[in-house]
């Protein structure tokens, strides 16, 4: 399958069979080769698709992690100036929590992944937070337009590998019939 045209992400637009009979190559052509092609292209259709899957699944699960920092750190911003401690509970893992009491705090600490924590002032941990909430939306987004994108990639192609079975289906039975 080579065409040109291609998604905004640069996947490949599957192209649609109108005229199977010219696009195998005439009535006597055989269409292994076409079917063959057809399905390869599916199956790189289905990885991309199962790969876009993870991919919004990731966002899906960060997106309500960087909001609920960012919330926390905007409250903490917001009591800085509050000489009253605040009581707050905290998830340690899925199923653990503890409770903590919090002086009014001048700097964060972010985890920024690979083990790596850095501590940052609360407005440029604000900052940080707000920009990586507004990119994984974003990417979340095109996840999704993509994910639909290669619904339709998808049926083409199904489509295309059953109008050129059905026609050699076809055309051996008037072949059949002829004799």
């Amino acid at each position: 399958m080579t065409t040109e045209t291609r998604s905004v992400r640069g996947i490949p637009v599957a192209p649609f069979v109108t005229d199977v009979a010219a696009h195998i190559g005439g009535q006597d052509a055989d269409v292994g080769p076409t079917i063959e092609k057809f399905q390869e292209a599916l199956s790189k259709y289905r990885y991309m698709e199962m790969s876009t899957v993870q991919r919004r699944q990731g966002l899906e699960q960060k997106i309500p992690d960087i909001s609920k920092t960012l919330d926390m750190v905007q409250l903490l911003k917001k009591r800085r100036d509050d000489p009253e401690p605040l009581e707050t509970t905290f998830e340690l893992c899925d199923t653990l929590f503890a409770r903590a009491t919090l002086e009014p705090v001048e700097r964060v600490h972010l985890w920024l992944g690979a083990n790596v924590m850095l501590a940052y002032e609360l407005d440029d941990a604000i900052e940080l937070l707000t920009e990586k909430l507004r990119t994984a939306e974003a990417n979340l987004a095109g996840a999704k337009e993509d994910l639909a994108f290669l619904r339709d990639q998808i049926t083409t192609m199904e489509v295309n590998i059953a109008r050129v079975h059905n026609w050699d289906v076809k055309r051996r039975r008037e072949a059949k019939a002829s004799q």
